[in-house]
């Protein structure tokens, strides 16, 4: 019986096993979660550790949120769990706790909880199952990348009990503030923050060459470069901009730790060091890294939509030069962050071109999202839902990043809340969007049951318009005049008829955070009592889907061959009640069953 829904794929039966290949033997015991070579516990260990950092990064959110919404109130419940350099016993926020809550927040979601999401755990897990691959290529490096991951959690952790508390200069640490111990009152926690940046990185780099070499040499047969599934892809571009990136702000970590510690003077004008340097090195990681943490979810997005609207991607081969030439421009446009510091205006000139050209190739693939579900057969489910929320999201925070592109308009709303706004539409309604996509998408494949969808639909609908009423207010306080990273904007006149804004933006994050427990509810009722899930309860049509949910010890019994192009695999041994009565599957897609 053929059934028509997406491209072909056959097993080889005279081709080694998968598990023939295999660099290790599997685990025992409590060393199976601790210290495992397996892909799919690595991806699971940082998804687990990410979640954990998610929360803590979500009540320091709340608690910034409560401020700027009352000031000078108690924080009800979480003000009492924070450390008292952040707040006092009746949990109200302190002079300086302010600014360390904002800096531990951003740092803390950028660093600990996006990028292990997106790369980590997606990454980890979904690679070698993609490319048909027992494992990856380097396991020890991999788990070794997983544990340097931890430790710099711990120094980003031990910052808030530092001697002076955590640091409060920002996630982007601008010197002088940062680098002269005189100004920096919170030294030691701001040290603290060097080590865990230079070491987290340092894992970003393990885990990025593994990537990189797994894709390339590890592929199954007939698997080339072209019929890579589109979330590869944008793994494989992220991790070269990791490796290109990540160096960069590891070595500015590191001479920032110096200038506090041991009387060096890279950034200290004092000594003959300039400030702005910093600007450009953290900047010239700082963009690149926008694209680090949207384009996996790109990538995501790309391949659970088809699904979903039943029919193949819309322009393949476009979506991934798409890709690429976002990583490329990612690296030429860093001082559009920097128009305020007194830069040439011709440098000005080049930057702001240059953050216009990158505008292309996003609105490419918005062109091939909307063209991928033009007249198809879409099933609301929660993980297209997610999907399409995310693409709109994306384009909201991307129209704002146009307007602040022109120079004269990024100097009027620079460090103001549209910043704050833009950054936000773009990586919570962008990455975290798709992160939950792919959560509910991948779920049966990763603990071989099904997530509770009257649950997720209430998760989905509570954030997008918490999210929505949390954040897009904030375009009209940057427009206001408010300014980022003040703690009682009721002290400035100008700013005091728009603080009903606030106290909405403030009902929308807590709205916001209340959704979120929704899902971790779902989450971990449905690993142990959701139903159980078919191999392939979406009628998907990439290689993860046609073993077994989740995957035995070393992927693949027996090593599949790639016949057709991306998305275009046969499912050997699928049985017809597979397809349930009257469901569409993609089309352009052979599916033998046997």
């Amino acid at each position: 019986m053929n059934v028509s829904v997406a491209p072909d794929i056959d097993i080889a039966l005279d081709h080694p096993s998968a598990l023939e290949n295999h660099h290790h033997s599997e685990k025992k015991g409590i060393m199976h979660y601790l210290w495992s070579y397996d892909h799919k516990m690595i991806g699971l260990q940082y998804l687990w550790t990410a979640f954990l950092f998610f929360l803590l990064g979500g009540a320091l959110a709340m608690a910034v949120r409560y401020q700027l919404g009352f000031p000078n109130h108690s924080v009800p419940l979480i003000g009492r769990f924070l450390p008292s350099t952040l707040a006092s016993d009746d949990g109200t926020i302190i002079p300086g706790g302010y600014n360390m809550l904002v800096t531990m927040h951003a740092t803390i979601m950028v660093f600990f909880v996006v990028m292990p999401l997106l790369i980590g755990a997606f990454g980890n897990y979904l690679i070698p199952l993609k490319i048909g691959a027992g494992d990856m290529a380097f396991p020890l490096l991999n788990e070794v990348s997983y544990w340097l991951y931890v430790i710099s959690g711990f120094f980003i952790l031990a910052a808030f009990f530092a001697p002076g508390g955590a640091p409060g200069t920002g996630w982007t640490a601008y010197a002088p503030l940062s680098a002269v111990a005189a100004y920096n009152q919170t030294q030691v926690g701001q040290s603290l923050w060097g080590i865990a940046i230079f070491i987290n990185g340092l894992a970003s780099i393990a885990g990025a060459t593994n990537y990189i070499t797994t894709i390339i040499t590890m592929r199954a047969p007939g698997m080339t470069m072209f019929r890579l599934p589109l979330t590869v892809w944008s793994l494989l571009i992220t991790s070269i901009l990791l490796i290109f990136a990540v160096p960069v702000l590891s070595a500015a970590a590191a001479m920032l730790f110096f200038d506090l510690n041991f009387g060096t003077s890279f950034f200290k004008p004092a000594g003959g060091g300039q400030p702005l340097l910093w600007q450009h090195l953290f900047w010239f990681f700082g963009h690149p890294e926008v694209y680090i943490m949207i384009l996996p979810a790109m990538g995501l997005a790309s391949e659970i939509m088809p699904v979903f609207a039943r029919k193949p991607v819309f322009g393949y081969k476009a979506m991934v030069y798409a890709m690429a030439s976002i990583g490329l421009l990612g690296f030429i446009v860093w001082g559009h962050h920097m128009f305020v510091s007194g830069m040439n205006l011709t440098l000005s000139a080049t930057f702001a071109v240059s953050t216009m050209v990158i505008a292309v190739p996003s609105g490419i693939k918005t062109f091939n999202w909307l063209g991928t579900v033009w007249k198809g057969s879409i099933e609301y489910t929660v993980p297209m839902c997610f999907t399409l929320a995310f693409v709109s999201m994306f384009v909201i925070g991307g129209l704002s990043g146009i307007f602040m592109a022109s120079t004269p308009v990024d100097l009027f709303v620079h460090h103001t809340y549209f910043i704050v706004a833009h950054f936000h539409y773009v990586l919570f309604g962008g990455s975290l969007f798709a992160i939950f996509a792919g959560i509910y998408f991948w779920f049966p494949k990763m603990f071989g049951r099904m997530m509770d969808p009257t649950l997720g639909m209430i998760h989905f609908i509570a954030t997008l318009l918490f999210f929505n009423l949390t954040f897009f207010p904030m375009h009209n306080l940057g427009l206001g005049g408010m300014m980022r990273r003040i703690a009682d904007p009721t002290v400035y006149e100008h700013l005091r008829q728009l603080q009903p804004l606030n106290v909405i933006c403030t009902i929308g994050a807590f709205g916001l955070g209340l959704s979120t427990l929704v899902f971790f509810v779902n989450l971990f009722y449905s690993i142990f009592k959701g139903p159980q899930a078919p191999d392939n309860p979406w009628l998907a049509t990439t290689l993860e889907w046609t073993i077994s949910s989740p995957p035995g010890h070393g992927n693949f019994p027996i090593t599949p061959i790639v016949y057709n192009g991306p998305y275009e695999y046969s499912v050997p041994g699928m049985d017809k009640d597979y397809l349930p009565q009257n469901e569409k599957a993609p089309v352009n897609v052979q599916l033998d069953i046997h």
